[in-house]
């Protein structure tokens, strides 16, 4: 079978993970690559270990890596380091100058010095119009302004989360999944903004890809509300579910809430039924009037 070797490569200031094609097998993880990408080419970082697919299953349009970053490269690589450094302190001082109502965030200069990328964010739509000729004019290159949201704005910048652990975005997810309130209540997180939302301020990225997990290990948990047996005895209602420990919390007909394991659930025992009554009693048959 004809096979091709594949790695992903982080080869974006916005941090996507987008796979090449290599015939290096000896490439690995935090390898530095010089790749072609669709601005034009760059240095990237093998973020993933390779693998071998199938020829008939590669996408038509998959790149090829250019080759292993040499010494040279990397000083090359230092110098464009240098020049996005001066373009952002020179696009800092024209955005203040303009009054323009937009946050820098970051700046790419591609491999061969053909084009600065310039990200920012905005609340509104922005006239960069004379801004863009100011770069011009200085750097002497294509220049583009590429606005991003809030959750390439912290992929860009990086920080610790709420676990104390690099924020996933940066670290290993290799695009941004849409997540939902929905992925927050099915993992019983409170509904509270300031617990469930990242350093961008959107909701966890962790919400999304874990949230099939959890769907996993709750199959087959009761949901609260249902009755319940328990092997020591007795029934209750289920109050909380536990799905990591993978535990229920019953509240008891005694009055006392316990912990219980899925395996030591039982069939409830039945509800009391109502006290048994005999016949209503018979009126008369002339509706109560006696004779005249």
């Amino acid at each position: 079978m004809d096979v091709r070797h594949i790695v992903g490569v982080r080869a974006e200031k916005e941090g996507r993970v987008l796979n090449f094609q290599t015939s290096d097998e000896t490439l690995k993880k935090n390898d530095a690559v010089i790749v072609n990408t669709e601005n034009g080419p760059t240095v990237g970082i093998v973020a993933t270990d390779s693998k071998t697919v199938p020829m008939h299953l590669l996408p038509t349009d998959i790149r090829n890596i250019v080759r292993k970053c040499t010494d040279e490269d990397l000083r090359v690589l230092e110098q464009n380091q240098k020049l996005e450094r001066d373009a952002r302190e020179f696009c800092f001082g024209r955005i203040r100058e303009r009054g323009l109502p937009m946050k820098l965030i970051s700046v790419e200069c591609l491999f061969d010095r053909s084009k600065l990328i310039f990200f920012f964010t905005a609340d509104n739509r922005v006239d960069f119009r004379e801004l863009v000729k100011d770069l011009v004019q200085k750097f002497k290159t294509r220049i583009e302004l590429r606005q991003i949201g809030a959750r390439n704005e912290s992929r860009i910048f990086g920080g610790l989360g709420v676990c104390g652990q690099k924020i996933c975005c940066t670290n290993f997810l290799y695009n941004l999944d849409r997540v939902s309130v929905k992925m927050a209540k099915e993992q019983n997180m409170p509904l509270n903004p300031e617990k469930i939302s990242g350093l961008c301020g959107r909701l966890m990225c962790c919400l999304a890809f874990e949230y099939d997990s959890y769907l996993d290990m709750k199959r087959g948990m009761p949901k609260c509300g249902k009755r319940v047996g328990i092997a020591q005895g007795g029934s209750g209602k289920v109050i909380r579910q536990n799905i990591l420990k993978g535990t229920l919390a019953v509240y008891t007909e005694e009055g006392k809430e316990v912990e219980v394991e899925i395996k030591d659930l039982r069939e409830p025992q039945p509800l009391p039924g109502p006290a048994a009554e005999g016949p209503p009693p018979r009126g008369p048959r002339n509706g109560g009037r006696g004779k005249r």
